[in-house]
């Protein structure tokens, strides 16, 4: 006997997501490293944390960041940003977001982004940036969700130094197969994006994992499993493609750009300490 109509449609079919990682996968630099000169200007890191920045933000470029580079900054993050004023960091990073990330997009991340939209399939953001910063980039790029480190802020509006969440490595994964079972989504039939080795567990957790300007971890990695490897290497505005688009408010860039700043003084300072 068949199945009562009332009871399939009570058990919708399964859809496809698309998780991409943010940082040499969508965008051509480090997140959290690209507000270092802002938050120097705003009198949250010294001068010489700037200079360490452009020396991390090299170091990443050649060559990503392994397990315990990526765990140094986690703790230099959750006890370098306490008491910092979430009111303060809102400001600086609500007034440099758009000019400091709209350019550095991936022209190829951009339309593989459309081609998954076009197919039906979410599109989400895996990040272990803070999410006040992902979530901006995510309505930029038009993703339908983020996954990213979510830092605790005391009721006194001031970070406590604990970080609630910590986007990085199998807690990607974790937290993947978490908004599968959430949002209904097959991941056998998903697909996902990193250029890390450390994201292994993320590319893993799908059916269609790609490394994307993939680190020498990662393309060993993908050598050994036959995953696919891309090359993105043309940064473009989403202005310029989209030049209808308007410009985010600073309201409401503003409301959702917290962590990174603590992200990214913390990325400098565990560059400072290896020096």
């Amino acid at each position: 006997m068949s199945e009562p109509l009332s009871d399939v449609s009570s058990h919708p079919v399964p859809r496809a997501a698309a998780f991409f990682d943010l940082d040499k996968t969508v965008i051509a630099k480090s997140s959290a490293l690209a507000f270092s000169r802002p938050f120097y200007r705003g009198g949250l890191i010294n001068r010489r944390a700037v200079l360490r920045s452009a020396y991390a933000q090299f170091v990443y470029l050649a060559g990503g960041a392994d397990a315990d580079q990526m765990e140094r900054m986690r703790k230099y993050l959750s006890s370098l940003c306490v008491g910092w004023d979430v009111a303060q960091v809102r400001e600086i990073i609500g007034e440099t977001l758009h000019d400091l990330i709209d350019p550095l997009i991936y022209d190829e991340a951009a339309d593989l982004l459309e081609q998954h939209r076009l197919a039906g399939r979410d599109v989400v953001l895996v990040s272990t940036s803070g999410s006040e910063v992902v979530e901006p980039i995510g309505e930029l790029l038009g993703a339908d969700h983020v996954i990213a480190t979510r830092m605790a802020v005391g009721d006194d509006g001031r970070y406590t130094g604990e970080i609630e969440f910590y986007a990085y490595g199998e807690h990607k994964a974790t937290a993947m197969r978490e908004f599968a079972q959430r949002h209904n989504i097959d991941l056998d039939r998903s697909y996902a994006y990193s250029d890390s080795g450390t994201d292994v567990p993320m590319l893993e957790a799908v059916g269609h994992p790609h490394a994307v300007n993939a680190d020498r971890a990662l393309r060993k990695e993908a050598a050994a499993r036959g995953w696919p490897v891309l090359v993105f290497s043309k940064p473009v505005s989403m202005r310029s493609r989209m030049p209808s688009i308007p410009r985010p408010s600073r309201s409401v860039v503003a409301a959702t750009a917290v962590a990174a700043g603590a992200a990214a003084a913390a990325a400098v300072l565990w560059v400072s300490r290896r020096a």
